[in-house]
């Protein structure tokens, strides 16, 4: 019988047998370790996907002059965050939003404004995007206006269409547009999130969502696989340095100048 070690708080030694542990964990109890097998399940399902998606990245991005927009609403907003102005993340990304469709200005305004038809147009003028860049698009559900019309509109412009989306979910909540994300969008990335995204306990799960944690490994697997992409061929990545590192903010001067003129998030 194996035993495994821990310490408790007082610093005292405790056992647990593998019988012990493994029942935890088929219960829920263990939920790192349920979540770590859980990214990689997304990673195996989306292999070949994330691959296209950086060679698009790479090709839009790094060697071409296109910019990487980005939109969610709601707590997928928390997505979008990520890939903006992130230390360590891609430079030539512009973020898609309207402040109605976060929860800090108003949690009731931000589901009703992902619900109203137009908004996503409306964002999509103002972004004033065109055929050089490609869109990504979070939204767990995928099934409101508001993310629909938008990778339907990037589409009508010319735009490569990424959803960030859970196909599962999608399935099971209310149609509220004519169409869902994942229907809409070139290049769909499924988070596997199950529906209600709550992940714990793992028999009736009730918390922990799980989507948020999954777009931002997803995301980063797909930094990951750019640089690689980029250092083959000789060039280097447009990558944002930390401004809290010496020389931050002298390295990062170039894309401001750079990148500024399209991207005014970035003054």
């Amino acid at each position: 019988m194996t035993r495994t070690g821990s310490r408790r708080r007082d610093g005292t030694a405790t056992t647990h047998t593998e019988e012990e542990r493994m029942d935890a964990y088929h219960g829920g109890g263990d939920f790192g370790a349920r979540m770590r097998d859980r990214l990689e399940e997304v990673q195996r399902a989306n292999a070949d996907v994330l691959e296209e998606v950086a060679a698009l990245l790479v090709e839009r991005a790094v060697r071409g002059e296109g910019m990487v927009l980005v939109a969610g609403s709601g707590h997928s907003m928390i997505a979008v965050a990520e890939a903006f102005f992130r230390a360590g993340g891609l430079a030539p990304v512009k973020p898609l939003y309207d402040p109605e469709l976060l929860p800090l200005h108003g949690a009731a305004a931000a589901t009703a404004a992902e619900r109203r038809s137009g908004l996503a147009e409306r964002v999509l003028e103002g972004a004033g995007a065109d055929g050089r860049d490609l869109l990504f698009v979070f939204s767990t559900s995928g099934v409101n206006p508001y993310p629909v019309e938008l990778a339907r509109g990037a589409r009508g412009r010319g735009l490569p269409v990424v959803a960030f989306t859970s196909r599962a979910c999608a399935a099971a909540a209310p149609r509220r547009a004519d169409g869902t994300l994942a229907e809409e969008a070139g290049l769909v990335v499924d988070t596997l999130v199950d529906p209600g995204d709550a992940a714990y306990p793992w028999a009736d799960p009730v918390t922990a969502p799980l989507s948020s944690l999954v777009n931002s490994y997803l995301w980063n697997l797909l930094l990951a696989s750019v640089h690689d992409r980029v250092r083959k061929e000789g060039l280097e990545p447009p990558l944002w340095r930390s401004a809290n590192m010496p020389g931050g903010d002298e390295a990062n001067q170039r894309f401001f100048s750079r990148y500024g003129p399209r991207v005014p998030e970035l003054g």
